[in-house]
C-alpha cells in the first residue's frame, strides 16, 4: 500500500518512517510513505499557504490553490488512492474503518492546519474525512501518523505473524485478553496455570473468557452489537449469577 501525506511539515514524519513496524514495513516494501510539502505548490516567492478568513474571525485558513494542486499532483501519481482529510469534523476512526482503508491500494492523507482548509477543497477534492477523536490538535499530522500505523498493521507481511493483527483489541470486537511472559512468578504474582498447561483448547477458552470479562469491565458498549457464541452467553450468565450471589450474601 502507498501512503501519500500532504503537509506543510513533512519533517514531522521522519521518526515514523525510520523506526518500528512502519519503518520495517517500508524496508521490506510492504508499504511506502511519501510526505509531500504543500508549500511546493504555492506560486508566490514566500510560498504562502494560508490567508485571513472571509467574514473575519480568529486565525488563518489554508488557501485553496496550493492545497488543490498538491491533491491533484498526488492523485495523478496514484489515481486509485482514496483522498482523506484529517479533521475533528470527520468520521470517527476505529478498527473497522482501518480494516476498510486497508483494502485500498493507496491513501492520500491531507493534513490541515490553522483554522482548517478552504471549504471548496473539502467539497470537491476530498473523498472522505476522518477524526481520531473528539479533541482538537494543532494539525492533521499526528492524526495521519495514527492512520498510517493502524492501517499498516493490517497489510499482509507487515507484522511478524498475520495472527497478531487478528487478535488485537477491537479486531475481534472485544478487548484483547491479558498477556504474560517470563518470569513465571513476578513480585508474588504468578502466570495463570492454564497458559502453562500446553492445552491449546483450554488456552483459547481462557483467552476468550478473559477478553469477555475485560470488555464487560472496561468497554461494555462494544458488546451491544458484537455477535456472541452460545458458549460466550453461558459464561456471561454464570458470571451474572456469581455476581448476584455475592451481592445477596453481602446484603444479608
Amino acid at each position: 500500500m502507498k501512503f501519500t501525506v500532504l503537509t506543510i511539515f513533512p519533517e514531522m514524519f521522519s521518526a515514523l518512517l525510520r523506526g518500528g513496524i512502519v519503518g520495517r514495513a517500508i524496508e521490506h516494501q510492504h508499504i511506502s510513505v511519501e510526505p509531500i510539502n504543500i508549500r511546493d505548490f504555492a506560486k508566490d516567492r514566500h510560498r504562502t499557504v494560508d490567508d485571513r478568513p472571509y467574514g473575519g474571525g480568529c486565525g488563518m485558513v489554508m488557501k485553496p490553490e496550493p492545497m488543490a494542486e498538491a491533491i491533484r499532483h498526488a492523485r495523478k501519481k496514484d489515481p486509485e488512492a482514496c483522498t482523506l482529510l484529517l479533521t475533528p469534523q470527520g468520521q470517527l476512526f476505529n478498527q473497522r474503518v482501518a480494516q476498510e482503508l486497508a483494502g485500498y491500494p493507496g491513501l492520500i492523507l491531507v493534513c490541515g492546519r490553522y483554522e482548517g482548509i478552504d471549504e471548496r477543497v473539502r467539497e470537491h477534492l476530498v473523498d472522505n474525512e476522518l477524526s481520531i477523536g473528539d479533541y482538537v490538535l494543532t494539525g492533521g499530522e499526528l492524526a495521519a501518523m495514527v492512520v498510517i500505523d493502524a492501517v499498516s498493521r493490517l497489510i499482509p507481511g507487515t507484522l511478524g505473524s498475520e495472527h497478531s493483527a487478528q487478535e488485537d483489541s477491537f479486531s475481534t470486537g472485544l478487548l484483547e485478553y491479558p498477556q504474560y511472559t517470563r518470569p513465571r512468578s513476578f513480585e508474588g504474582t504468578n502466570v495463570p496455570e492454564v497458559l502453562l498447561s500446553g492445552d491449546h483448547g483450554a488456552i483459547r477458552q481462557w483467552r476468550r473468557q478473559a477478553s469477555l470479562v475485560r470488555t464487560v469491565l472496561k468497554r461494555p458498549d462494544l458488546l451491544m452489537d458484537q455477535p456472541l457464541t452460545t458458549g460466550d452467553l453461558e459464561f456471561m450468565k454464570k458470571l451474572q449469577q456469581d455476581i448476584k450471589t455475592i451481592i445477596e450474601k453481602h446484603c444479608e
